[in-house]
């Protein structure tokens, strides 16, 4: 499995934090941090937009790094997605995902 698909399937290359990152964007990531920082009602800085994948090591958003309940999750159960969950279809952390992006729920099934 690509390494870059994280716990619930989404690809993280394709995510604007992952890409402000690599590619050293500053105005990328002032614009992730506004657009974040809009849609989740609380403040999102620049510095936070940092982060290179949820399953690599190295750099996280703070959501991606601890608040994340699925990633927790598939830590605590040691799956390298939730696609190894036997819970997978029935779980309501990675439902709201997987129910709403087939791509994600196709990365999982892979």
């Amino acid at each position: 499995m690509n390494r870059y698909i994280a716990y619930c399937g989404l690809n993280c290359e394709a995510c604007e934090a992952y890409i402000a990152t690599v590619n050293e964007d500053e105005e990328l990531r002032k614009k992730v941090a506004k657009e974040w920082s809009e849609m989740n009602q609380v403040e999102i800085t620049p510095e936070m937009i940092h982060c290179e994948g949820c399953r690599m090591d190295g750099a996280k958003t703070p959501f991606c790094d601890s608040l994340c309940q699925i990633r927790q999750c598939a830590l605590g159960k040691k799956v390298e997605t939730c696609g190894q969950c036997g819970e997978m279809e029935t779980c309501e952390k990675v439902g709201m995902i997987i129910g709403n992006n087939e791509e994600a729920y196709r990365n999982l099934k892979v």
